[in-house]
């Protein structure tokens, strides 16, 4: 039995970054006989200058890529049929906003310490993706918190403060210094890097190779 640790580099508004995950959990499953991990999620902003109201998700879209709302309606298509297909469900967000998510990420950055990171990081995908949510606002942020057992009272000491912020924002340094510039990027053992949401395939065999070179 070979030990992993595994970063994920992701975002919890990043809809490919949750398919990864479950692709990456399914391959995790399928060589269980062989591997044990330990996953640590790290942060990583999509849109780190987006004000606190957001920005409807058509327009950000259009104007961050360049393309046309028709290329924009056949992605979000895709990654709904990619989700399915990993056992994730998108909600029915044909419309939206995207918002800034730093306090989601100080939040996962002190959930590691009760070792509640993946439950946390999971119930942010789905209040983002399954509930139409605002990652950004502290009320709902605090809803989740409860929800994943947590302590919400310091969750909201640690939003109204600066808390984390330093150790947010040297975690998104190191792995951009590192060259990480879009998400997901999974990092098994501080050095195999795989990036993109993968299919379960492409996971099983990358965890298969680096489990039989080391």
């Amino acid at each position: 039995m070979k030990n992993m640790q595994i970063d994920i580099v992701s975002d919890v508004s990043c809809p490919w970054c949750i398919i990864g995950y479950q692709a990456l959990t399914k391959a995790i499953d399928n060589l269980s006989s062989e591997i044990a991990v330990d996953i640590h999620w790290q942060p990583f902003e999509l849109n780190p200058q987006m004000p606190p109201e957001g920005q409807e998700i058509g327009e950000h879209i259009t104007q961050k890529y360049g393309i046309s709302l028709q290329q924009a309606e056949q992605n979000r298509e895709n990654i709904k049929q990619r989700g399915l297909a990993v056992g994730y469900e998108f909600g029915n967000r044909g419309g939206g906003r995207i918002y800034n998510t730093f306090d989601a990420h100080r939040l996962l950055h002190w959930a590691a310490e009760f070792g509640k990171q993946t439950e946390l990081k999971l119930a942010l995908f789905d209040l983002y993706f399954k509930q139409s949510g605002n990652p950004s606002d502290h009320q709902q942020l605090l809803a989740v918190v409860e929800q994943v057992g947590l302590d919400k009272e310091k969750a909201e000491a640690i939003l109204n403060s600066d808390l984390f912020e330093q150790d947010v924002r040297a975690a998104q340094t190191h792995y951009q210094k590192a060259g990480i510039h879009s998400v997901p990027a999974v990092i098994v053992n501080n050095k195999h890097l795989i990036s993109g949401g993968q299919p379960v395939e492409v996971f099983e065999q990358a965890l298969r190779q680096i489990a039989k070179e080391e």
